[in-house]
Parts: structure tokens; sequence; C-alpha cells
């Protein structure tokens, strides 16, 4: 993998990308390019873009597991809708963080110590923990001691040692941090994409929130967990929005990188969840952004997470769009009664459609009751049509957005309006600009200014990609004090969150608002800070008291496109009651009726661990196929169907039991 990433790296280099970012002239001599040469300061940018994107493809996929999103892709809709767990979605973090990132991690780190640059050290120790977490949080075991060394066939090691070491780059990276750099040494804010100015301070913050974040998940081993060395870390980590450390993203180059193919200067989770039109919001999630605690008020944060389309769209004689309303799309259900998924199936929903001339769509409607049922529909919609026998032709008037299928069961989809954005990299559309970040179908719908998807807030391209933030501490914090029975604490560090995320939320609106992007799009406008207000004192926060399922549900709206939900749900069991003062933390979370994962998911019940999805297969084709024998004698199941269900070492309550599984 090592000799790869130098490849690629080299052709990375090549490839003209001056015009979007300086730091992108790599070499001393541009044109012989090799590993020697390039400066520790132009390789840490890199190493921040692939990191976010094999975070963002982590997240996206994490967050179908966890009930965020809906996905028509085939990989992503076994996790969302049917958990019949595909092998399809564990290749790209994996190949992404050790192909593009883990190598130059080490290399950088490296060619940083012979020139005393302590603080690029730090930084690539913190790239490792990152890394190396996100992977084990994944995979459970792999590659770690051997990886990056230049063995093709390297050992796997357990989840345990993966961890400790992954907190034991943390506490040198403080360290390399608190040093002052050699003369000579490049300032890190001469290659920080991330931390402005290379604020060491920043880092050295988030590296003590990593560690929270980290220890959090031993939540479930009493040997081990501690919340006071929890507490101790949020108090050197994060304490305001103004810490939060996040990847900017930006819609101002079309330049593509040389491994994925995907813009350079965008949104790591835009790339996988807002890139394309097969993602949905779940109802799951919907209904924690419209009726939390069941109080049937909707947050503030809703309109700005689930998107919009234009409906009722009326057109003026030079073919523009002169009248319209806004749409919100509903969720997609897939864990109750999936009534529509269960007539056209797991992955049909379909994607809208512009009409650029007046479109008759002849439907063919069998069943009477059906027919019958879809009749009423469309006359309830205004909607002109005619019928003849078993045949409802339904004629879409030029300007409208409409489903362009013959199949009726799809017609109804234009309420699921999907989380597409633009990149100027991407939309196809010469004349779109670099504040325009709505989905146009055609050139024709841009043309008119139809907008069919005004996208999501966490997974546009010009969105930033958090990679830790005030509001989790705070979370982080609300649960530890409601395991320490710390009632009060509990609700302070609740609200705080629940604000600090509504706060982050509202300065980047402001900020969106300042850079035009609000003349095409509302949603990127900010929140109305009366019915901020108004939401926080209202029934759906609590107000009295806090249980640990408003605590995490809380966390759950605010994480959003973040492998932290899936996290969370493995320590709390999913929906499975976990008893005493915690019990169930994530309701209605459950299998669906199109669930196919019976080989996947062995379990019996909620309360059988082997009964969710808590780990993925490693990649076959290079752990499977081409190091079975290191992989399989760590542990003999990697290749099992069922591997899926397997507990990784921190979801473990005791060490016997984790070892117990890989016997």
């Amino acid at each position: 993998m090592k000799n790869l990433n130098y490849i690629i790296l080299g052709c990375i280099l090549l490839s003209g990308l001056a015009s979007c970012k300086k730091w992108l002239d790599v070499n001393t001599d541009p044109d012989n390019p090799n590993n020697q040469s390039v400066l520790i300061e132009n390789r840490l940018p890199w190493i921040e873009h692939f990191y976010q994107y094999s975070s963002g493809v982590t997240n996206f996929r994490t967050a179908c597991q966890a009930g965020v999103y809906y996905s028509t892709t085939a990989g992503a809709n076994t996790f969302s809708t049917t958990w019949q767990c595909s092998n399809a979605n564990s290749t790209t973090p994996y190949q992404t963080w050790f192909v593009a990132v883990s190598s130059n991690v080490v290399d950088m780190y490296n060619a940083a110590q012979k020139k005393g640059a302590y603080h690029y050290m730090a930084v690539a120790d913190v790239f490792h923990a990152l890394g190396f977490m996100e992977m084990l949080d994944l995979y459970g075991e792999m590659p770690y001691t051997e990886a990056a060394t230049g063995n093709p066939s390297p050992k796997p090691d357990d989840g345990k040692t993966i961890f400790n070491g992954c907190m034991a780059k943390l506490n040198e990276a403080i360290s390399l941090f608190s040093k002052a750099q050699e003369a000579g040494a490049p300032a890190l804010s001469s290659g920080d994409l991330w931390n402005t100015a290379g604020d060491v301070n920043k880092w050295i913050k988030l590296c003590w929130g990593l560690k929270a974040r980290y220890m959090l998940k031993l939540s479930k081993k009493a040997d081990l967990y501690n919340p006071d060395s929890i507490l101790y870390c949020l108090s050197k980590g994060p304490q305001s929005i103004a810490d939060n450390i996040v990847g900017p993203g930006l819609n101002n180059s079309t330049v593509t990188d040389y491994l994925i193919g995907d813009p350079v200067v965008t949104n790591g989770n835009f790339d996988y969840a807002a890139y394309g039109s097969a993602n949905r919001i779940s109802q799951f999630y919907y209904n924690l952004l419209t009726n939390m605690r069941g109080a049937g008020v909707t947050d503030p944060r809703m309109t700005k997470i689930v998107p919009a389309a234009m409906s009722n769209i009326k057109l003026d004689g030079n073919g523009k769009v002169t009248s319209y309303t806004w749409k919100r799309s509903i969720g997609v259900d897939s864990y109750g009664p999936a009534t529509r998924l269960q007539k056209g199936g797991p992955v049909s929903i379909a994607t809208a459609s512009y009409a650029a001339a007046n479109t008759d769509i002849k439907y063919t409607i069998a069943d009477a009751t059906d027919r019958s049922h879809f009749i009423d529909t469309i006359t309830k919609a205004g909607k002109t049509f005619t019928v003849n026998g078993n045949d409802v032709t339904v004629t879409y008037p030029k300007g409208s957005l409409f489903i362009n299928s013959s199949n009726y069961v799809y017609a109804g989809d234009t309420v699921y309006v999907n989380m597409r954005s633009s990149a100027i990299a991407t939309s196809g559309i010469a004349a779109q600009g670099e504040t325009d970040v709505s989905w146009y179908p055609s050139v024709d719908a841009f043309n008119a200014g139809a907008v069919a998807s005004t996208g999501s807030f966490q997974v546009r391209p010009v969105s930033d990609q958090e990679i830790l933030t005030y509001h989790e501490m705070c979370f982080i914090k609300a649960e530890v004090y409601k395991r320490k029975g710390e009632n009060g604490n509990a609700l302070t560090a609740y609200k705080e969150g629940i604000k600090a995320h509504l706060d982050m939320m509202q300065a980047k609106l402001n900020q969106w608002k300042t850079e035009g992007y609000t003349a095409t799009n509302p949603d990127m406008a900010p929140m109305d800070a009366a019915a901020i207000n108004t939401y926080l004192a209202s029934p759906a926060v609590a107000q009295g008291s806090v249980t640990m399922q408003d605590i995490m549900l809380q966390k759950f709206i605010a994480m959003g496109c973040s492998i932290e939900n899936w996290n969370d749900m493995r320590r709390f069991n999913f929906s499975a009651d976990n008893g005493g003062d915690i019990g169930v933390v994530y309701p209605g979370y459950q299998r669906g009726p199109l669930f196919t994962g019976q080989a996947q998911l062995t379990g019996a019940s909620p309360s059988d661990v082997r009964y969710w999805m808590r780990r993925w297969m490693l990649p076959p084709t290079y752990e499977i196929n081409y190091n079975s024998v290191n992989t399989l004698a760590l542990n003999p199941h990697a290749a099992d169907p069922n591997i899926w269900s397997m507990p990784v070492w921190w979801d473990c309550a005791t060490d016997d039991e984790y070892y117990g599984y890989l016997k």
C-alpha cells in the first residue's frame, strides 16, 4: 500500500491544482516529484482532504445504519432498509484510509521528526488516532502495528491493542504540541486547512476532546469506564463553539482529485450523502425533528436539515418560474409499516424530473382499489387526468416536478425530496454559480429556476465537515453526569448541548446569508430567533429532569451525519431495554418489514447481542482474499456471514466476552 501511495501522491502533485490551493505546489522540483521532496507543510492539506473523504463515506454509511438516512444505492440500502449487510460497503473507507492517508501520516511524522517540526509530528499523531479509531469502530480487528511498514501481508491486531495505541498517540500529540519547534521548522499555519493560522491551542483541545470521546466508548466496561477522567478531559477540550474543529467546505474549484475523482475542496460528507440523488431523510430522524418527546413541536432546525422542493410551479411567458410553494420532504419509512417500500421494493423511491413541456404519463392500474385510491389522490392534488378502463393518464404541466415513470406506485415520490446539492465541479450546469448549491434536475429546470432540492445543512458542498464540536462535548458531559446520578448537572449540560448546536448552525447560516447563498436557497438563511427560544422552552426539551433517552436523542439530532451516532447506539444496544435508570434509549429503531438480513444478524431478539449491526466485514479483496492466513488466525470468523453482528472490543463488557468471540 505504501508504494502505491507514493505513485498516487506523485500523480496528484502533477495534476495542476495550483489554481485553487496554494499548497498544491508541493515539490521542490515539480517536474520530478518523489516522496522525499514533498514538503511537510504541503503533505498535511492532502492528509486532511483524504481523511475527510474517508470519514465522509464512513459518516454517511453509518448514518444509514443508525437510521438518519434512507438510500436507494445498493450497498447503503442494506444498512437503511433490508439490514442484509453488504460487503459493497466495506472497501472505500478502508482503501482511502490506508492508501491515501495512513502511509502519508507515517512519512509526515518521520520527515517532521528530522526537522524538529514537533507540531507536524503531533498532527500526524492526531490523524493516526482519528483514522485507526475509525477503522476499529468499523472493522474490529485489522493491521495496526504492522500497517504502513511496507509488509505486503501485515498481521492484524485486536481491538484492545488498536484502542490503546490510539490513546497513546493522543497523549504524545499533547506533549508535542506543547513543545517549541526547532529553528527552521515550518510553522503549522503554513499547512493547516482546519484550524485558522495553525492554532496549536485548538489542536490541543481537539486531542483532549477526542480522548473524552474515545473514553466514553468504554461505558460498558466496569473496570475501565472512568467518568471523572472523562470530565477532566472535557475540561481541557472545546469550551465554546469557537473551539469547534471543522474542515471547511468550499465551492470555488472544478478540480477533482486523482484517486477518487471527486471535488478536492468540498465537504467530505457531501461527496457521499448529497453528491447524487439516491438519499433521503428517514422517518426515524424526521420524527425527532417534528415530535421530540411526543410534544408535537417542530424543531427550528428541521427546515435546515430536511430538504424542500418547489411545488405548484407557474411559469411566465419566458418560461421562468413566477410563482410556487415550497414542499418540505417527509421521511422515508423503513422501520414501521413501510407501506410505500413494500409496494415498490426497498430501493424503489424515485427521483423527480422536470417537465420541459406538458408531459402525459399513462399508468395502467389493474387493481380497482389501487386505481380508485390513485384517482382520489391526483384529484385532491388538482391534476388533470383521463381514465380509460385500467389506464389513468395524468398530464404534468410544463414547469412541474414529476416522477418520469409509468409505474403508479412511484407517482407520489415527489414527497420524498432527495438531499442532493450541487457543486460547480459536479452539477453539469455551466451557468450555475458558486453561491447556488441548490439542485436542479436539468439545464431546463435551472434556466427556469425550478429547484428540486434545497439540500441539507450538514451535507452541502459548502458545509463544514465537523471533526469535533462543543455540542458533542456537552452531550458527553450530560451522559457522564447522568450515569453518576448528578441529574442537575446532566440537565444543564444537555441544555447547553442543544443550545451549542443551534448556535453553531445559526453562525453558519448567517455566514451563508452574508456570502449570498440565500438568494436562491431560503433553507440556507438563519433560523428565527424567537422560534429558537420557543423551542428551548417547549416540552420538546426536558425542563425539570432529564432522561438518558432525552440526552441521546438530542445528541442524535445534533450529530446527524456522523459515525458517533452508530457508536452510541451500539453502546446502548439500539432499542433494547438497558434496564435500570437507562431503559430504552432509541425507541422506534427496529427491523422493518423489508428485513432480509437473517444470515448477517443471527440474534433471535433485540436483547440478543447478535440481533444488531455491530461491525463491518473487512474488505474481502484486501484482508480476506489476499491476507486470509493472518486475518483468520486472529479472528477465524472474519469471513463468516454473521461477522456483521459480532461486537468490537469496546462494545463488550469484558475482555473475556470479546476474546470469546475470536475463538
